[in-house]
Protein backbone atom coordinates (compact mmCIF):
# COMPACT_ATOMS: atom_id res chain seq x y z
CA UNK A 1 0.00 0.00 0.00
CA UNK A 2 1.23 3.49 -0.78
CA UNK A 3 2.42 5.59 2.17
CA UNK A 4 0.16 8.35 0.87
CA UNK A 5 -2.81 6.48 2.32
CA UNK A 6 -1.34 5.59 5.70
CA UNK A 7 -1.15 7.97 8.65
CA UNK A 8 2.19 8.01 10.53
CA UNK A 9 0.62 7.39 13.92
CA UNK A 10 -2.03 4.98 12.61
CA UNK A 11 -4.90 7.12 13.91
CA UNK A 12 -7.74 8.43 11.77
CA UNK A 13 -7.47 12.10 10.94
CA UNK A 14 -9.37 14.26 13.40
CA UNK A 15 -12.20 16.34 11.93
CA UNK A 16 -12.18 20.07 12.46
CA UNK A 17 -14.97 21.38 14.75
CA UNK A 18 -17.17 22.77 12.01
CA UNK A 19 -16.53 20.15 9.33
CA UNK A 20 -20.24 19.34 9.23
CA UNK A 21 -21.32 22.97 8.81
CA UNK A 22 -23.65 23.69 5.91
CA UNK A 23 -22.13 25.00 2.70
CA UNK A 24 -22.45 28.71 2.05
CA UNK A 25 -22.40 31.43 4.65
CA UNK A 26 -20.63 30.96 7.96
CA UNK A 27 -22.67 33.18 10.28
CA UNK A 28 -20.76 34.44 13.33
CA UNK A 29 -21.13 36.92 16.11
CA UNK A 30 -18.50 39.69 16.26
CA UNK A 31 -16.99 38.06 19.37
CA UNK A 32 -16.73 34.69 17.63
CA UNK A 33 -15.02 36.25 14.61
CA UNK A 34 -12.58 38.09 16.86
CA UNK A 35 -11.77 34.87 18.74
CA UNK A 36 -10.98 32.92 15.54
CA UNK A 37 -8.98 35.84 14.13
CA UNK A 38 -6.97 36.09 17.36
CA UNK A 39 -6.25 32.34 17.25
CA UNK A 40 -5.06 32.64 13.63
CA UNK A 41 -2.76 35.55 14.47
CA UNK A 42 -1.37 33.72 17.54
CA UNK A 43 -0.59 30.63 15.48
CA UNK A 44 1.03 32.53 12.60
CA UNK A 45 2.89 35.19 14.56
CA UNK A 46 3.89 33.37 17.76
CA UNK A 47 3.59 29.58 17.78
CA UNK A 48 4.73 28.72 14.26
CA UNK A 49 7.95 30.81 14.39
CA UNK A 50 8.87 29.21 17.74
CA UNK A 51 8.34 25.69 16.39
CA UNK A 52 10.32 26.54 13.23
CA UNK A 53 13.24 27.69 15.44
CA UNK A 54 13.09 24.44 17.42
CA UNK A 55 13.00 22.32 14.25
CA UNK A 56 15.92 24.25 12.73
CA UNK A 57 17.97 23.79 15.91
CA UNK A 58 17.09 20.06 16.05
CA UNK A 59 18.00 19.61 12.37
CA UNK A 60 21.39 21.19 12.97
CA UNK A 61 22.15 18.53 15.58
CA UNK A 62 22.67 15.89 12.91
CA UNK A 63 20.85 12.54 12.75
CA UNK A 64 17.19 13.32 12.24
CA UNK A 65 15.88 9.75 12.34
CA UNK A 66 16.15 9.49 16.14
CA UNK A 67 15.87 13.19 16.97
CA UNK A 68 12.65 13.61 18.99
CA UNK A 69 12.74 17.42 18.85
CA UNK A 70 12.92 17.28 15.07
CA UNK A 71 10.24 14.59 14.63
CA UNK A 72 7.72 16.12 17.03
CA UNK A 73 8.51 19.63 15.83
CA UNK A 74 7.72 18.66 12.24
CA UNK A 75 4.50 17.00 13.41
CA UNK A 76 3.52 20.14 15.35
CA UNK A 77 4.24 22.27 12.26
CA UNK A 78 1.86 20.10 10.22
CA UNK A 79 -0.83 20.50 12.91
CA UNK A 80 -0.37 24.27 13.02
CA UNK A 81 -0.44 24.57 9.22
CA UNK A 82 -3.61 22.45 9.02
CA UNK A 83 -5.33 24.62 11.66
CA UNK A 84 -4.18 27.83 9.92
CA UNK A 85 -5.65 26.65 6.59
CA UNK A 86 -8.91 25.74 8.35
CA UNK A 87 -9.14 29.12 10.12
CA UNK A 88 -8.42 31.04 6.92
CA UNK A 89 -11.23 29.20 5.10
CA UNK A 90 -13.68 29.74 7.98
CA UNK A 91 -12.87 33.45 8.27
CA UNK A 92 -13.11 33.97 4.49
CA UNK A 93 -16.59 32.41 4.49
CA UNK A 94 -17.65 34.29 7.64
CA UNK A 95 -20.54 36.68 7.64
CA UNK A 96 -20.52 38.66 10.87
CA UNK A 97 -24.04 39.30 12.14
CA UNK A 98 -24.39 42.37 14.36
CA UNK A 99 -27.28 41.58 16.69
CA UNK A 100 -26.39 43.33 19.93
CA UNK A 101 -28.88 45.92 21.07
CA UNK A 102 -31.64 44.67 18.78
CA UNK A 103 -35.01 45.76 20.16
CA UNK A 104 -37.40 42.88 19.48
CA UNK A 105 -38.91 39.97 21.32
CA UNK A 106 -38.51 37.71 18.29
CA UNK A 107 -35.73 35.09 18.19
CA UNK A 108 -33.03 35.60 15.55
CA UNK A 109 -29.32 34.80 15.28
CA UNK A 110 -27.40 36.11 18.29
CA UNK A 111 -30.36 36.04 20.65
CA UNK A 112 -30.11 35.00 24.29
CA UNK A 113 -33.29 33.07 25.02
CA UNK A 114 -34.59 32.01 28.42
CA UNK A 115 -36.78 28.92 28.02
CA UNK A 116 -38.72 26.54 30.24
CA UNK A 117 -39.00 22.85 29.43
CA UNK A 118 -39.61 19.67 31.37
CA UNK A 119 -36.12 19.96 32.95
CA UNK A 120 -36.79 23.49 34.19
CA UNK A 121 -35.56 26.89 33.08
CA UNK A 122 -32.36 27.47 31.17
CA UNK A 123 -30.79 30.16 29.05
CA UNK A 124 -29.26 29.55 25.64
CA UNK A 125 -27.63 31.80 23.09
CA UNK A 126 -27.89 31.18 19.35
CA UNK A 127 -24.43 31.53 17.77
CA UNK A 128 -22.40 30.32 14.78
CA UNK A 129 -21.18 26.75 14.33
CA UNK A 130 -17.62 27.74 15.29
CA UNK A 131 -18.78 29.31 18.57
CA UNK A 132 -20.69 26.40 20.11
CA UNK A 133 -20.05 25.95 23.83
CA UNK A 134 -22.67 23.76 25.57
CA UNK A 135 -21.23 24.50 29.02
CA UNK A 136 -22.05 28.20 28.55
CA UNK A 137 -25.39 27.52 26.81
CA UNK A 138 -24.17 28.57 23.34
CA UNK A 139 -25.88 26.51 20.62
CA UNK A 140 -25.42 26.57 16.87
CA UNK A 141 -28.03 28.23 14.68
CA UNK A 142 -28.39 24.91 12.82
CA UNK A 143 -29.06 22.85 15.98
CA UNK A 144 -32.56 21.39 16.50
CA UNK A 145 -33.28 23.65 19.50
CA UNK A 146 -32.24 26.81 17.62
CA UNK A 147 -34.29 25.83 14.57
CA UNK A 148 -37.32 25.32 16.82
CA UNK A 149 -36.84 28.74 18.45
CA UNK A 150 -35.98 30.88 15.40
CA UNK A 151 -38.67 33.45 14.51
CA UNK A 152 -40.73 32.63 17.62
CA UNK A 153 -41.51 35.36 20.14
CA UNK A 154 -41.40 35.72 23.91
CA UNK A 155 -44.49 34.03 25.34
CA UNK A 156 -44.73 31.47 22.50
CA UNK A 157 -44.55 27.73 23.02
CA UNK A 158 -42.56 25.75 20.44
CA UNK A 159 -42.09 22.04 19.90
CA UNK A 160 -38.55 20.67 19.94
CA UNK A 161 -38.18 17.48 17.94
CA UNK A 162 -35.06 15.56 18.94
CA UNK A 163 -33.92 11.92 19.03
CA UNK A 164 -35.19 11.80 22.63
CA UNK A 165 -38.70 12.69 21.42
CA UNK A 166 -40.82 15.81 21.32
CA UNK A 167 -40.74 18.44 24.03
CA UNK A 168 -42.68 21.67 24.45
CA UNK A 169 -40.57 24.71 25.27
CA UNK A 170 -42.01 27.97 26.54
CA UNK A 171 -40.05 31.09 25.57
CA UNK A 172 -39.85 33.28 28.64
CA UNK A 173 -37.52 36.06 27.51
CA UNK A 174 -35.56 37.13 24.43
CA UNK A 175 -32.64 39.55 24.60
CA UNK A 176 -29.71 40.57 22.43
CA UNK A 177 -26.59 41.05 24.58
Amino acid sequence: MSKAFVKENGHAEELEPAASAPAGKNYMTPAGYARLDAELRRLVELERPEVVKTVAWAASNGDRSENADYIYGKRRLREIDRRVRFLIKRLEAAEVVQSSGRDTDQVFFGAAVRIRGKEGEKQIRIVGVDEVDPARGHVSWISPIARALLKARAGDTVTLRSPAGEESLEILEVSYP
